[in-house]
């Protein structure tokens, strides 16, 4: 892979429940004379997914089981948010107070199960949190098949999060949601420049994608939710975000 260039789409709008995402990156890329082709990856933000997918929830609809009060008087968070975060995980990794970390149901590990109060527009007292997508594989899946039905072009697809982690500071682009490409590249096998054979090398493709393209994306007001990757010469896999999730009888750390 002689060149890697990635490229924020300008022009995506503020996606509404029901919008499709996959034309309006479409039509995006068409406005800025931007050309896909096969090959390219689309990276694509979490939050115009979950939006798309009607993933808002008003904190005033919910109601706060006794669990979620007694973990929030713990962690001194909304209960309502608390009832949010435990529907959406299996189980608590962590907690005290003003940190809540959970066994998210998609199967990684992520503070407030990646429900998030940022880039959520609110009307007055009306607060609303957006919840992570159903199925970002599926999310994933469903992009790649549009633009190929739409543009007859096989491309790349991640669904991108921001997540923290463990054992250090700052959060960084993970992948959720991956379609056509390996989402997990299993290297093993291949020699290295000095003629060694690799025999522990499985590269995070998916979440080295993401974390590249959250540099352009941001974490602010930046409003640059879709990025294309071109130059990316990866093995005809279409793996799954799932793949990265290390099994429980593998983690030491739990």
């Amino acid at each position: 892979m002689a060149e890697v260039k990635l490229t924020a789409v300008p022009g995506i709008p503020h996606v509404q429940t029901g919008d499709d995402v996959a034309q309006l990156i479409l039509d995006a890329l068409a406005a800025a004379d931007m050309r896909l082709q096969t090959g390219d990856v689309l990276a694509v933000a979490q939050k115009i997914i979950s939006k798309a997918e009607g993933r808002l929830v008003r904190l005033a609809d919910v109601t706060p089981s006794a669990r979620a009060q007694a973990v929030a008087a713990q962690t001194a968070k909304d209960p309502r948010l608390v009832e949010l975060i435990l529907q959406e995980s299996d189980e608590i990794s962590r907690m005290k107070q003003g940190v809540l970390i959970v066994a998210h149901r998609l199967g990684f590990t992520s503070a407030n199960a990646g429900i998030d109060r940022s880039n959520v527009a609110h009307n007055g007292e009306d607060e609303a949190v957006l919840l992570l997508p159903l199925d970002p594989d599926r999310s994933a899946q469903a992009i790649r098949q549009a633009v190929g039905d739409r543009l007859g072009i096989d491309v790349g697809v991640v669904i991108c999060d921001s997540h923290g982690r463990p054992f250090r500071l700052g959060t960084v682009g993970v992948a959720i949601g991956a379609a056509g490409i390996p989402a997990l590249w299993d290297r093993r096998g291949e020699a290295d420049l000095y003629g060694y054979t690799l025999e522990h090398t499985d590269v995070g493709v998916a979440d080295e994608i993401a974390a590249a393209a959250g540099l352009l994306m941001g974490q602010a007001a930046e409003g640059r939710p879709v990025v294309l990757i071109c130059g990316l010469a990866l093995p005809k896999v279409d793996g799954r975000a799932a793949d990265l999730n290390r099994p429980k009888e593998q983690d030491l750390y739990r």
